[in-house]
């Protein structure tokens, strides 16, 4: 792949993409996270995905290793991999690319069709994770707030979805600092989530997902 599209993009945007074999040699640095299906990984600037895609490999490689003889757990496991994966881009091409180069991976794994469930969540799961938006201000392309949803499995085929703000997020580093003001605090009381929904099977999330983009 080309390490840019355009000299204009790298002059307006300074984008210039990241040779696979660099992102392979920082990704071994966290090896263990990037092979544990249900680490969370935020690229900033994830442009068509040269960071996000092979770290779906990887976790996939996971699930097939651990639940490869269950369809019901390989499933299931590979949607959680896929929720744990997030990035934020400016540029509107670059993360319908992304999407896109995800989705064919998840769905490839799996062999599915569009009109499968476990396709429709993984649309809606990435039209939730990966934003079209600016990690600077923390904000998307209309000036809202980012929100990420975090994504656990509840075991027998259920998931819980919460949504945070990124901003608060990012702030968590301060209030954990030895001697600051709030280091005292537990987690519980520094992560407030935006919105947590009831626990949901694979149609109900598709279900939910759709329903709220209305």
């Amino acid at each position: 792949m080309s390490l840019v599209k355009s000299k204009q993009r790298v002059a307006d945007h300074g984008e210039v993409f990241t040779p696979a074999w660099m992102v392979e040699a920082m990704l071994d640095l966290v090896k263990g996270e990037t092979e544990r299906i249900d680490s969370r990984f935020l690229e900033p600037a994830c442009g068509n995905g040269n960071f996000l895609v092979p770290i779906l490999r990887r976790k996939l490689a996971a699930v097939e290793f651990k639940y490869g003889e269950s369809d019901f757990e390989r499933r299931h496991y590979a949607l959680l991999g896929l929720m744990c994966v997030y990035g934020i881009e400016l540029l509107p091409d670059n993360i319908s690319e992304c999407r896109a180069n995800l989705l064919e991976i998840f769905a490839e794994y799996l062999q599915l069709d569009p009109s499968d469930d476990f396709y429709r969540a993984a649309v809606c799961v990435l039209s939730q994770n990966l934003i079209h938006g600016d990690a600077r201000t923390m904000r998307v392309w209309d000036a809202s707030p980012i929100l990420f949803a975090e994504w656990g499995y509840l075991w027998k085929g259920r998931f819980q979805r919460r949504d945070f703000s990124l901003k608060s997020l990012t702030q968590s580093s301060a209030f954990s600092t030895e001697g600051k003001l709030f280091a005292q605090l537990g987690k519980h009381e520094i992560f407030t989530p935006a919105k947590t929904y009831p626990p949901m099977t694979v149609s109900e999330l598709v279900a939910a997902t759709q329903e709220a983009t209305l």
